[in-house]
C-alpha cells in the first residue's frame, strides 16, 4: 500500500468564497468546506479526479502559524480542453482577466493563459494531434 493517496494543492487565498465561485463556473465541483455555514476558511473542489482547495491567509496564519503569501506567480493551474480558443473566450468572458491569448507552444500544443481572481496564472491548453 501507497504512503500517500489523492494529492492535491492548496492556494492562499484572501477571499476564498470569491475564487471558489470563480473556479465553480468552471466546472469544478465543492467537495469540502469548513465552516460548513457562513464565510468559509477553506473549500476543497474537483473536477475530473484533479482536486485543489483554496485556504484563507487568516486561517492558516492563525490556526497553522505559517506565513502565507498570495501575491506573485507562485503556481499556475493547467487546464486541458478540446478547444483552446474557445475555453479562453468563455473564461475570459466569465470576467477573467486574460494573459495571453490562444498561441502554437511546442508545434503540438495550443495554449493560452488568463489569471484567477487572486492572480494564479491559469493555462488551458489543447493537445493540437486530436
Amino acid at each position: 500500500m501507497a504512503m500517500f493517496q489523492e494529492p492535491q494543492l492548496i492556494l492562499f487565498s484572501d477571499d476564498v468564497t470569491r475564487v471558489t465561485r470563480f473556479y465553480r463556473k468552471l466546472g469544478f465541483t465543492e467537495t469540502f468546506r469548513v465552516p460548513t455555514e457562513g464565510t468559509p476558511i477553506h473549500v476543497d473542489l474537483a473536477l475530473d479526479g484533479y482536486k485543489i482547495g483554496f485556504s484563507s491567509v487568516d486561517s492558516t496564519r492563525d490556526d497553522h502559524g505559517l506565513d502565507p503569501v498570495t501575491d506573485g506567480q507562485h503556481i499556475a493551474v493547467i487546464l486541458w480542453t478540446d478547444d483552446t480558443a474557445a475555453a479562453y473566450k468563455h473564461v475570459v468572458g466569465l470576467g477573467a482577466p486574460a494573459l495571453k491569448g490562444p498561441h502554437v507552444w511546442l508545434d503540438r500544443l495550443l495554449i493560452a493563459w488568463v489569471a484567477d481572481p487572486d492572480g494564479n496564472p491559469i493555462q488551458i491548453v489543447q493537445p493540437l494531434d486530436r
